[in-house]
This record gives C-alpha cells, sequence and structure tokens, in this order.
C-alpha cells in the first residue's frame, strides 16, 4: 500500500506506508493498494475513510473493486464516484517474446510478427471522494508504480521550473491515471497496425498460396476484443462527465475554473478512447477488406487459367473433329487414296490452329496477366 498527500499549491508530495489519521491541511490524500491488500485491509481501509470523509464504502461497490473480471463502468452515490477502468496486463500480449528487449522490425524480419492472440486486462478502480481516492490495482501495477513515481519527479527543480502542475484534485489525479492508461491502448493500436500491414502484404502477395489463416483470425479477435474493451470504457467515461454536469456550481472563481479544467480533461480522455475505437474499426475493415481482395485475386487467377485451357480446348476442337473424319472406317474418301492427302491434311490442321490462336490472341483470350 501507497499513500501520499498532494498539495498542488505547495507543489509538495509526500508518501508513506501507513493509512492516514487526519486530512493534511492542503490538498488531498491518494491511497493506493493492490486488489488483494484491499481484500486483506478492507476494514482499516472503511475505517480511514470514515474518518477522513465520514463515510465507507458500500458493500456492492467494495464487492466491484475486488471483481477481477467486471468490466469498465461508472457508478455513484452522494458521497462518492466509483469509476472502474481496464488497463492492459503488462507482458501478455505478445506470443513472441523471446527477446524481450528486441524491436518490433527485427522480429517481424527474424519469425514475422508477433501475433496478438489475446488481449489481457485488468481493472483498476477509483473511489473519488472531495479530499481523498482511493485505487485499487492489479498486484505489481506498473501504471500505479509510473504515476507514482511521475508525482514524485514533478517536485523537483527542474520539474517545477519547467511548470509541471501535480493534480489538483483526486477526480483530476484520477483522470490522469486513465490517461496514462488509454496511452497503453494507443500503443497496441500501432502494433496492431504493423500486424495488420504484415497480413494484408501477405494476402495480396502475387503468386503466392497463403495458408497462415489463424494468425489472421487471432489478429481479428484481438481487434474485434479491443473493440468491446474502448466501448466499455467510453460508456465509463461518457457517464463521468454526465455526472460532472450535475454537480452544483463552484461559488468561487477558482472552483468554477477547477471544474472546468476537470470537463477539459475528461473530454480529451474520452477523446483518445474515442481514436483508439476509431482506429480498430477502420482495421478490422481493413483486414476484412484485405481477406475478400485475396479470394477475388485467387478467383481471378482461376477465371485466367480457365480461360486459358478454355481457348486451348477449342484450339485442338476442330483438329480432333478432321482427325476424326479422316479416322472413319470407309474405302471411298477425299484424298484418302492419294500420295500427298497426308501433308495437305496436316498443312491445313496446321493452318486452321494457327488462325485459331492469332484470333484468341487478338481477343486477349491467351494473352498474359499480370498475377
Amino acid at each position: 500500500m501507497r499513500v501520499f498527500n498532494i498539495s498542488a499549491a505547495s507543489q509538495g508530495v509526500s508518501e508513506s506506508a501507513e493509512l492516514p489519521a487526519e486530512l493534511p491541511a492542503q490538498g488531498f490524500v491518494w491511497i493506493a493498494c493492490a486488489r488483494r491488500e484491499f481484500e486483506v485491509a478492507q476494514a482499516q481501509i472503511q475505517a480511514s475513510l470514515q474518518t477522513l470523509c465520514g463515510t465507507q464504502l458500500v458493500d456492492l461497490h467494495v464487492a466491484d473493486l475486488l471483481n477481477n473480471q467486471l468490466p469498465s463502468h461508472y457508478d455513484y452515490t452522494s458521497q462518492y464516484d466509483i469509476l472502474v477502468f481496464r488497463r492492459l496486463a503488462a507482458g501478455q500480449t505478445e506470443t513472441d517474446l523471446n527477446q524481450p528487449g528486441e524491436p518490433l522490425h527485427q522480429r517481424m524480419k527474424r519469425s514475422g510478427p508477433p501475433v496478438l492472440k489475446r488481449i489481457d486486462t485488468s481493472p483498476v478502480g477509483f473511489a473519488v471522494f472531495d479530499r481523498v481516492l482511493l485505487t485499487v490495482h492489479p498486484t505489481d501495477c506498473a501504471v500505479r508504480d509510473a504515476y507514482a513515481q511521475k508525482l514524485l519527479n514533478a517536485t523537483s527543480t527542474e520539474a517545477r521550473g519547467s511548470g509541471v502542475k501535480l493534480p489538483a484534485s483526486p477526480a483530476d489525479l484520477m483522470l490522469r491515471i486513465v490517461n496514462h492508461m488509454v496511452d497503453g491502448y494507443l500503443e497496441l493500436r500501432r502494433e496492431l497496425t504493423r500486424q495488420l500491414d504484415h497480413w494484408q502484404s501477405e494476402l495480396l502477395k502475387p503468386g503466392t498460396r497463403f495458408t497462415n489463416w489463424n494468425s489472421v483470425l487471432d489478429a481479428r479477435l484481438a481487434m474485434h476484443h479491443l473493440d468491446e474493451i474502448c466501448e466499455d470504457q467510453r460508456s465509463a467515461v461518457q457517464d463521468w462527465i454526465d455526472s460532472i454536469e450535475t454537480w452544483p456550481e463552484g461559488e468561487t472563481p477558482a472552483l468554477k475554473r477547477e471544474r472546468e479544467l476537470l470537463k477539459v480533461r475528461s473530454r480529451d480522455v474520452l477523446e483518445h478512447i474515442e481514436r483508439v475505437v476509431h482506429h480498430v474499426r477502420r482495421m478490422e475493415q481493413n483486414a476484412e477488406t484485405a481477406v475478400q481482395m485475396h479470394f477475388n485475386a485467387q478467383s481471378n487467377r482461376t477465371n485466367d487459367i480457365m480461360r486459358t485451357l478454355t481457348a486451348l480446348t477449342a484450339v485442338f476442337l476442330p483438329l480432333n473433329l478432321i482427325t476424326g473424319f479422316f479416322g472413319m472406317n470407309f474405302e471411298f474418301m477425299p484424298m484418302i487414296h492419294t500420295s500427298h492427302g497426308f501433308w495437305w491434311t496436316v498443312g491445313f490442321m496446321l493452318l486452321l490452329a494457327a488462325v485459331v490462336v492469332a484470333v484468341f490472341w487478338r481477343k486477349r483470350y491467351l494473352a498474359r496477366t499480370g498475377r
């Protein structure tokens, strides 16, 4: 468990491992714990929330925070808001991890692109009070540790000189962490794009027979799964934005400005999620188009082969007719008893074949087509 006292006014962050007994004079408290820690220390955390905020989490919300399979969603009470947002599970997306530090393009050259057979996600729960933010993460959550380090770095002299600002409220901190998680989906979107480009080039490669349909199906299922995840995320964030509209108007200009900044940051998070959804749906359409183009190309290739075979059959059909005619067992037939009959027949057959081939070639029945 990690507990932070954050004050945007004084640009200060302090960390402790114990639950606070009282709220700081300025700023707010961020209590970040793993899901197992929250389950074990549930009574202590509830007692601390009662002391700090005058209320506790209801049983249904506690169950939601402990549920590892819960989709992204938003809920609220008169005292606090609950947001569950699914993040990408680190290190569980790529099946080709023989060399973890190897760049993607080198892995593609070595053994093809990594196949996303399954996109693993895990929920992160946020309980947003007026001056307390409680977050429940998976064990060893990289998102929590990365953003905690970012908060601690923001208090350095270089960060203050560059104008880096700390979150002004628990809701602001929640939105920043959610935005950090959405960035992971943007990175995954780039991975999927590279894979789709690879499979499109393989599907449309001329003169080859594509057989790796399992990988294409896995990539399409991964994109469909990502689309469902992002839809739940978008719905949850949209519900959060709608709830902000119902908040009472701030009495001071500072409170009004803080509320407007929350709206702006919420819309920015929603826009990032919509970018992922839009891109994933476009990739799904591109994958479907590539598969259809592949089968169309195979169909055209089959048609070209059948056209060539049909033309060759048409060339030899009159020759078979002539040989069949002269193969009939009659005693009296024209040119059958002459010494030059055979050569006249062969010459006529060659001339006839040449004329038919020329006609077919002019009509491009025998022309070479691009493969």
